[in-house]
């Protein structure tokens, strides 16, 4: 073993801890596994992580440290050369700020792919039959619910993918299943073997065609309310709404008005813009089915991201590179 490099685990591993271990073959192993960002700012400074060349930063590291913001990544030890994060989603790492101190980040897209996907669909085949009503209805009692109504059935209605990703690739995939027609719009167009028969259409068309609007797109500076009363305006009239990406996606306060107005028939959401906090209006709204961010809770899918940050981990410190870095900071 060296002794000459480090890696840092910052919160905890549940599914893969002897591998975890087994790195210790080639860089002494560190863990920081509960404390606070001031706690976590002194020993840094204490210069007790010199050595650290790479950070595994498990998924619920934000809760010991905090964000990797500008003021903390400027903090990290001059030896750090990768973060290698556990979580598709990336919001809590200052990306930019890591580039220009030369630190590779990478995160586990492909990891969640399948189980985003399955919560996804569960969340649009609720929207649809607008199961919230009946289901609270059963259990105080009241056969159906007082307010229940008729659905709509997936079958022929457009399916509109925001982010054709692999979550998105993933849902379309599913819904084809279904019998839904899937369109999709992403900042570029995907070669037609990933396509998998799908149409490619502009963002206002997206919106403006579709049924259906699965929202499958990283969260970052340009698509923070993307989904907002402009868009919400151009869409069909009882248009459903799904998000299992990040919450501040979709402006929250926008789309309880559009629920409210009916231009938004049901919505499925799995995040929320100020998670754990859940806008009232989406709360006492008995049209929208609601889950508390569990697209990726599986014990499958927590193992594989696992894997994966260890995977990146074990691939820089060996000298090949980040398997799965994020896209702002791939080579051309």
């Amino acid at each position: 073993m060296s002794s000459s490099k480090a890696a840092l685990l910052i919160g905890n591993i549940t599914h893969a801890r002897k591998e975890w271990e087994a790195l210790g073959s080639l860089v002494t192993l560190k863990e920081y596994g509960s404390g606070s960002r001031e706690d976590f700012l002194s020993k840094i400074k204490s210069g007790e992580y010199d050595d650290v060349v790479g950070i595994y930063r498990s998924n619920d590291s934000t809760s010991v440290s905090g964000p990797f913001d500008k003021e903390l990544v400027k903090a990290l030890p001059k030896s750090l050369r990768y973060i290698t994060h556990n979580g598709a989603g990336y919001d809590n790492i200052d990306v930019p700020a890591c580039t220009a101190r030369s630190i590779d980040v990478s995160s586990t897209p492909i990891a969640v792919n399948d189980a985003t996907a399955d919560v996804a669909i569960f969340l649009m085949l609720g929207a649809l039959r607008r199961v919230t009503i009946p289901f609270q209805g059963l259990r105080k009692g009241e056969w159906r619910g007082g307010a229940f109504k008729l659905g709509h059935d997936p079958k022929k209605k457009v399916l509109g993918v925001l982010g054709m990703g692999g979550i998105g690739q993933a849902v379309a995939h599913r819904a084809k299943a279904f019998g839904m027609h899937i369109q999709y719009h992403n900042r570029s167009r995907l070669p037609p073997s990933e396509e998998q028969g799908a149409t490619y259409v502009s963002f206002d068309a997206l919106l403006k065609t579709s049924d259906v609007l699965s929202c499958n797109l990283a969260l970052n500076a340009a698509t923070r309310h993307i989904i907002s009363t402009p868009q919400f305006e151009l869409m069909k009239d009882g248009v459903v709404i799904v998000n299992t990406a990040r919450g501040p996606i979709i402006d929250e306060a926008a789309l309880v008005a559009a629920l409210s107005s009916g231009k938004v028939f049901s919505a499925g959401l799995d995040v929320f813009e100020q998670e754990p906090e859940i806008h009232p209006g989406l709360l006492g709204n008995e049209n929208v089915v609601l889950l508390p961010h569990i697209g990726t809770a599986t014990w499958e899918t927590q193992r594989d991201m696992e894997l994966l940050v260890l995977e990146n981990l074990t691939s820089a410190i060996e000298g090949r590179g980040l398997v799965t870095q994020v896209p702002e900071q791939k080579k051309k």
